[in-house]
């Protein structure tokens, strides 16, 4: 380190350390829980410590490097430009900037603290102060080198990557490996194997959620991350000089078909990436994540009231309402409690309507009086209307194609981009916006809807030739443009609650979800099957804005309503099923549950959630949930299948303790428990077959 120096930063728990050499080379040492160790790192790997990757068109590429983005040229030769540490209304803020001596491409990477929580957020803005064209491939978002450092173990033994799988009717499926088990094993001591993480398309989610926790179980802390955008993403995990990198960016073009073209003086800013370091393991990262989210959300109204929806789809009307189905089904809601009550699909078409949508006009032979009709139905029955919508999207039997062109829509090869019969609309047309925002403004102004629940069920995929550069760089100039007219919206009608749909949670990202204040989880049909996914949407995304359905079948049973409700009693209450035609007896237990959610749902918006038996994967025989605020737990527990009748849950922060321990919900609930304030562990009876509890856990 001889004539290098430092900046060196200690902020809200997380520690950082950058190196400038005496070549002026900018080398990220440190980003953790805790200081860095002397000796961590040998001198001769300190070369692999980049702050940035930066690959262009044209430009070589250094080391075995394979697929991965390390090594990457003028990454390599971009010098120290200067640095600025600085405090802004969010927390204290780093800038430090690099400048390539040949192209003379200027990077900023930015890193902003917030107070109070161990997490920034990163990005990297780049300028072209050459008088050349820059043909940009890759951009690194954030770059750490030395994940592995801390600790005497191989990161074969230490190194463990939990990561959330997503797909239709089975989001939310986490799974934790070793970097073996993912076919990186440390055999040398750089290699051109990588883990790449990556998602192409307009569903954010599809296939993983973007975020993840590397944990060091030697050296107790973890490395945790999220990506927040509504697009392509990726994130990889590579090595070199015998160190463990971690490269977290947007679209490149080699996984997701983006590239740009950046003129003399134009500007690119890359996707920001919240990460964030902690002791302790996945549970440890979920609470920095949660209290982030909750600093990052848009201030609303929504997530502090926590008001109960009812939505006519779920096992309910299936995408066909009428006025004649509607009444029976409004006055139950309202007469167990519900405040919105959401008309779903098919409002907007006599018969089928999936490739017909576009103009969202009401129909007439569904609602002879007009749909305003039930609207003030709704609102005389003290719930607020809401109506589903799919904005982004044209039906390609539309009646609205005829007022259109092709610069409307996503464009591949001189053609319409289809998917599931519709065609995907281009949020950079003026056109585009100004009929969105008529549609919105008709519902709001005119219908008086107080709720939208904006679905989104096509993938574009990779994007649109039409004035980009690839691909790639049209869906990312329309995934900002979207969030730009998303953020008018709400600029226009702030009280306006708008959920995040995309065929459930295919787009759960904190990109959409700094606006919305709530997201469908899922699309799952089965009830039992949802438990696992509500008890593991909490580490995605924060409770409050986290909607479960609950929707009582009416051929159930008492236990088969009560599964259902404690589904969703923890988080946000998305209400469907035939309340009508429930017996009296099942409804009374929906209304008990409701009443319930209603007296602690105060405290949602300020909870952490807690696993007892670790996240769910989808494949347990038990499943636990809870949310810790204050001295209250409240504790969900399923039943899902086996022959036990009984299991024993850790809670480790209580032992030696004694709290109060009561059945919340159902009031008669036929179970049983026990608690060892020696061990820490609440020891919990069920009923046979797939059953439920809420707890009350107080101190």
């Amino acid at each position: 380190m001889v004539n290098s120096k430092l900046i060196e930063i200690a902020e809200n728990g997380l520690h950082l350390v950058i190196e400038i050499t005496e070549a002026q080379d900018v080398r990220l040492l440190h980003f953790g829980a805790g200081p860095l160790a002397a000796g961590a790192i040998a001198e001769q790997h300190k070369p692999g410590f980049r702050l940035l990757e930066l690959q262009c068109s044209g430009e070589d590429r250094a080391e075995y490097h394979g697929r991965t983005h390390r090594a990457s040229y003028p990454g390599l030769r971009m010098v120290y430009d200067g640095h600025k540490d600085i405090v802004t209304e969010l927390g204290r803020k780093l800038e430090v900037g690099l400048l390539d001596p040949v192209t003379r491409l200027q990077a900023i990477q930015h890193f902003q603290f917030y107070q109070g929580v161990q997490m920034v957020r990163c990005w990297t803005e780049l300028n072209n102060k050459g008088d050349a064209a820059a043909h940009v491939e890759y951009i690194s978002s954030f770059a750490l080198t030395g994940a592995d450092k801390e600790g005497t173990l191989d990161r074969n033994d230490k190194m463990r990557l939990t990561l959330a799988h997503s797909g239709w009717q089975s989001e939310l499926q986490w799974r934790t490996y070793s970097l073996p088990e993912l076919g990186m094993s440390h055999l040398a001591d750089r290699g051109s194997k990588r883990i790449a993480l990556s998602n192409t398309g307009s569903w954010s989610a599809a296939e993983l959620l973007p975020m993840g926790v590397l944990r060091n179980v030697e050296s107790g802390t973890s490395l945790f991350w999220q990506i927040e955008h509504n697009g392509s993403w990726h994130c990889e995990m590579t090595d070199q000089y015998d160190q463990l990198t971690l490269l977290i960016s947007g679209p490149t073009e080699s996984d997701n078909h983006w590239w740009r073209k950046l003129e003399p003086g134009e500007s690119f800013t890359s996707v920001p990436v919240a990460v964030g370091s902690t002791s302790g393991g996945v549970e440890a990262a979920v609470h920095q994540l949660t209290a982030y989210r909750r600093l990052i959300r848009r201030p609303n109204e929504d997530n502090e009231l926590l008001r109960i929806i009812f939505n006519d789809y779920m096992n309910c009307l299936w995408g066909s309402p009428t006025t004649d189905k509607l009444l029976p089904l409004i006055d139950a809601a309202a007469d167990v409690g519900c405040e919105y009550f959401c008309i779903d699909a098919g409002w907007y078409a006599p018969g089928e309507w999936w490739d017909g949508v576009g103009e969202w006009e009401p129909s007439a032979e569904r609602f002879p009086e007009g749909i305003k009709y039930v609207l003030d139905y709704i609102r005389g029955k003290g719930m607020i209307p809401g109506l589903w919508l799919e904005l982004e999207v044209m039906g390609i039997n539309s009646p609205k194609l005829k007022e259109t062109e092709d610069s409307w829509f996503f464009m591949r090869h001189g053609k319409r981009v289809k998917d599931r019969s519709r065609y995907q609309l281009d949020y950079r047309n003026p056109r585009v916006i100004e009929h969105a925002d008529g549609v919105i403004a008709r519902l709001v102004e005119q219908y008086g809807v107080g709720y939208i629940k904006m679905d989104y069920n096509i993938n574009a995929g990779i994007g649109t030739e039409t004035d980009a550069d690839s691909f790639g760089d049209g869906l990312l100039q329309h995934n900002r443009a979207y969030l730009g007219w998303l953020d008018s919206i709400f600029a226009r009608y702030p009280n306006l609650v708008i959920e995040n749909c995309s065929s459930g949670g295919m787009r759960m990202d904190y990109a959409m979800l700094s606006r919305h204040s709530i997201q469908s989880t899922s699309d799952q049909e089965n009830y039992v099957m949802y438990a696992a996914i509500a008890a593991a949407s909490p580490a995605g995304l924060t409770p409050e804005q986290s909607a479960v359905w609950s929707y009582p079948l009416r051929e159930g049973d008492d236990e088969e309503v009560i599964f259902n409700m404690v589904n969703a009693l923890l988080l946000r209450v998305h209400q469907s099923g035939h309340l009508a035609e429930l017996s009296p007896r099942r409804r009374e237990l929906v209304k008990e549950a409701l009443d319930y959610y209603k007296s602690i749902r105060g405290d949602i918006p300020q909870a952490l959630p807690f696993w007892p038996l670790g996240l769910p994967d989808g494949q347990g025989e038990w499943v636990s949930f809870g949310l810790v605020c204050g001295g209250r737990r409240y504790l969900a527990v399923w039943r899902i299948a086996g022959e036990a009748e009984e299991v024993t849950l850790p809670i480790a922060e209580l032992k030696g303790h004694t709290p109060a321990v009561s059945c919340a919900y159902p009031q008669e609930h036929h179970s049983s428990w026990k608690w060892d304030a020696t061990t820490g562990t609440l020891t919990v009876k069920l009923p046979a077959g797939r059953t439920a509890r809420l707890l009350e856990l107080r101190l």
